[in-house]
């Protein structure tokens, strides 16, 4: 918050110490408390209500895709994760074991999961037998356990929110098609709902998911410059599906195995959209997820008929279906003005008896700051017209910002240089591992994804011939 603020609690400034901005706005905008283990995060009704609209939004989509929503156990038995060797090993520093139970001691320990590949797995060999039953699209809804050492809230946490859809199909074409369709839809969501582009494409083989034939990454630019994957989408082949005998009777009889899909997002996607539209003054909240779309505050509001206005237009709005609040308590109109700016509501609407007498409302965009007056005869139409405004030009200025800093480098300096500066580099690479490592060493950034279409003669690392075109970035 900026230092002369005199209204609300001072946050960091976000271009000196953006991670102690982050963990300012997290807290003082009553969106996460720390819990009581290390490592965990209370997610307070304000951030919930976010994390509820993103479901509201993604469920829609899933559901048009033919995906059903179901849910699965907590607790997998550990033999199950041994089934599949790649995606044991990948997972073994981040699972949570549950040896004890009832006083005695389990005679298998227990997973808490970390992802449930493994006991959808086992279920999807009981639900699938015939051609008939396939494709088989599940989602489910729940939390997850990652044993982290360094967290942060929505980033990283060692316990957190998210979806994870399971699909099985009777071909590798269809499950492929399957992993790029959920891509798709991931990209239009994040983009259209949070007002976030990012870059899509496939991962490298050590970036892949543990136990995957192929990662597909959606990519953010947060506005210190560094990359969060916002959502992934992976194509397993068979190997899960020979792990745990997916197998199913063709029409021409024979016996096959089938082929599985699997892809999430997280409550990581709220850490995205701080750190995406952020400011000096706290959040900025797309008006598709924001749990207040508008907040109505009174001018001299003790000045007869006031309130009985902000009433009334509260309650068009509503029935509108617009998400508004107003803001009758005894504070000062400044004190809620940056109250309300810090979370983020997208417009706010000042109402006093000068509006009423002359029919008009003013509203104040919390993007730009920008202030115009409405009829208050066409309240209802206005506010949805400047909310789909404000949807609209925060996807474009996060997009145009993120455009400026997507560089080419030709050799090692030029990533460390591009990265130092907060970019994303474009740079060419042969495709072998040493040389995606020594990147990662030299400068800490890693690949985050291809860039499909492009091409550069020269690897930047060792000069031979390039195969592919790379985003390098630092990443959370």
């Amino acid at each position: 918050m900026a230092k002369d603020n005199q209204f609300v609690e001072q946050i960091a400034d976000i271009n000196a110490d953006f991670p102690q901005w982050y963990t300012d706005v997290v807290r003082k905008t009553k969106l996460v408390d720390y819990g009581p283990v290390k490592g965990t995060m209370i997610i307070r009704p304000y951030g919930y209500s976010i994390w509820e609209n993103i479901q509201n939004e993604l469920n829609a989509r899933f559901k048009k895709r033919g995906v059903e929503n179901a849910y699965f156990p907590l607790l997998i038995p550990m033999s199950y994760f041994t089934k599949e060797a790649e995606h044991v090993e990948g997972f073994a520093p981040e699972v949570a074991v549950v040896t004890h139970a009832g006083g005695e001691e389990l005679s298998e320990p227990l997973a808490i999961r970390p992802t449930s590949e493994t006991i959808i797995g086992t279920m999807c060999s009981k639900w699938v037998q015939s051609y008939r039953d396939l494709p088989l699209k599940v989602n489910q809804w729940c939390n997850v356990m990652r044993w982290e050492k360094t967290t942060r809230p929505f980033l990283r946490t060692s316990e957190f929110l998210w979806q994870e859809g399971h699909t099985v199909h009777a071909t590798a074409e269809e499950a492929e098609a399957e992993t790029q369709a959920m891509l798709g839809i991931y990209k239009e969501f994040v983009e259209n709902c949070l007002a976030i582009p990012v870059l899509t494409g496939r991962k490298t083989g050590k970036e892949r998911f543990a136990g995957a034939e192929a990662t597909y990454t959606m990519e953010a630019m947060m506005r210190d410059g560094k990359s969060l994957q916002a959502g992934t989408s992976h194509y397993l082949g068979q190997n899960f599906a020979k792990a745990f005998d997916i197998q199913f009777s063709d029409s021409d009889g024979a016996l096959k195995t089938a082929y599985t899909t699997s892809w999430g997002v997280s409550t990581r996607l709220i850490g995205a959209v701080i750190m995406t539209h952020g400011d000096e003054r706290g959040l900025k909240i797309p008006p598709v997820v924001a749990p207040i779309q508008c907040v109505i505050v009174p001018i001299a509001a003790r000045k007869g008929g006031v309130i009985e206005a902000c009433e009334s237009l509260k309650a068009e709005l509503e029935s509108a279906g617009v998400r508004v609040v107003l803001d009758s308590s005894d504070n000062s109109p400044g004190w809620k003005f940056n109250e309300w700016e810090m979370k983020g509501v997208p417009v706010r609407i000042e109402l006093g008896p000068r509006d009423i007498e002359a029919g008009k409302m003013l509203c104040a965009r919390r993007d730009t700051f920008e202030k115009a007056e409405y009829p208050l005869e066409n309240a209802v139409e206005s506010v949805k017209a400047l909310l789909a405004q404000v949807q609209k030009d925060m996807l474009e200025d996060a997009r145009k910002r993120r455009e400026e800093r997507i560089v080419y480098a030709d050799d090692m300096a030029g990533i460390l240089s591009a990265v130092e500066a907060g970019n994303f580099v474009k740079a060419g690479w042969c495709g072998c591992r040493a040389c995606e490592d020594k990147v990662k060493e030299e400068t800490a950034a890693t690949a985050r994804v291809f860039a499909e279409g492009e091409h550069k003669e020269k690897c930047a690392v060792c000069g031979k011939e390039a195969k592919h075109v790379i985003v390098f970035a630092r990443a959370y």
